[in-house]
């Protein structure tokens, strides 16, 4: 009698061991489809959270006309029944059209709206340091204003200050500004004028600190004397007797 075959068939338990392993190893990823690490996409995600929360107060309030310096705020219009661009505006108009994109520069903190922000910038809507003297506002864009100051009954505290502009601005620049900001925002005001940059800038010209509530005082109420050019948007602007 024969002895049982005791052979056993061992492919299949080769073959599961084999298929197991394969299981277990990763494939090989072909280059440049490697998948972005997680601590990458949560870095992306923190730079946009900040990014976002920089330039959310600092964008003008979002207005294209104050944002874009080719709108057709400094154009002018010249489709068929436009305004025909600035050189067809009285001196008036051109300098507010010109002024509403200079004002780019400070709608960051004042906004585009002219509100500011509140406990932070004072707003320059209905402000009597913008609608009160000229000799006064010119002074403050010039060089600048630092320390307490109370705007429309509310105190706003600079200890770093507002810096000064006026050497990053040409005289007819910054006056365009100003003329912008003095009838803006339901604000009315006197028209600023090239020469009464100049005048001031002459006067101050050793100057080179910033200014102080209390060393602006004397010019609160006062203009400075100047001839405003003839035309139908400057007379509502007519200046005020200076003082």
């Amino acid at each position: 009698m024969s002895a049982p075959n005791s052979t056993v068939n061992t492919d299949s338990t080769d073959l599961d061991r084999l298929h197991a392993a394969v299981r277990r190893e990763k494939a090989d990823l072909e280059p440049g489809r490697e998948p972005v690490p997680m601590w990458i996409m949560f870095v992306f995600m923190l730079i946009a959270i900040i990014a976002g929360g920089q330039l959310g107060p600092m964008a003008g309030g979002w207005s294209f006309d104050v944002s874009n310096p080719w709108s057709l705020a400094l154009q002018g219009d010249p489709r068929p029944g436009g305004d025909g661009g600035a050189g067809a505006l009285d001196p008036f108009q051109t300098a507010m059209k010109k002024g509403a994109s200079g004002y780019a520069v400070c709608g960051g903190c004042h906004q585009g709206s002219g509100m500011g922000i509140p406990g932070q910038y004072p707003p320059l809507a209905k402000s009597e340091w913008v609608t009160g003297g000229t000799e006064r506002l010119i002074r403050v864009v010039q060089h600048g204003l630092v320390g307490q100051i109370n705007v429309a009954g509310q105190n706003y505290n600079f200890p770093g200050g507002m810096q000064p502009f006026g050497a990053a601005m040409s005289a007819g620049d910054l006056a365009n500004v100003l003329t912008y900001i003095r009838n803006s925002w339901g604000n009315q005001g006197t028209m600023i004028t090239k020469e009464m940059v100049e005048k001031v800038r002459a006067d101050e010209s050793s100057r080179a600190a910033q200014w102080t509530q209390a060393d602006l005082e004397k010019f609160a109420e006062a203009n400075v004397p100047g001839e405003i050019p003839a035309g139908p948007g400057a007379t509502a602007a007519a200046p005020a007797e200076a003082k």
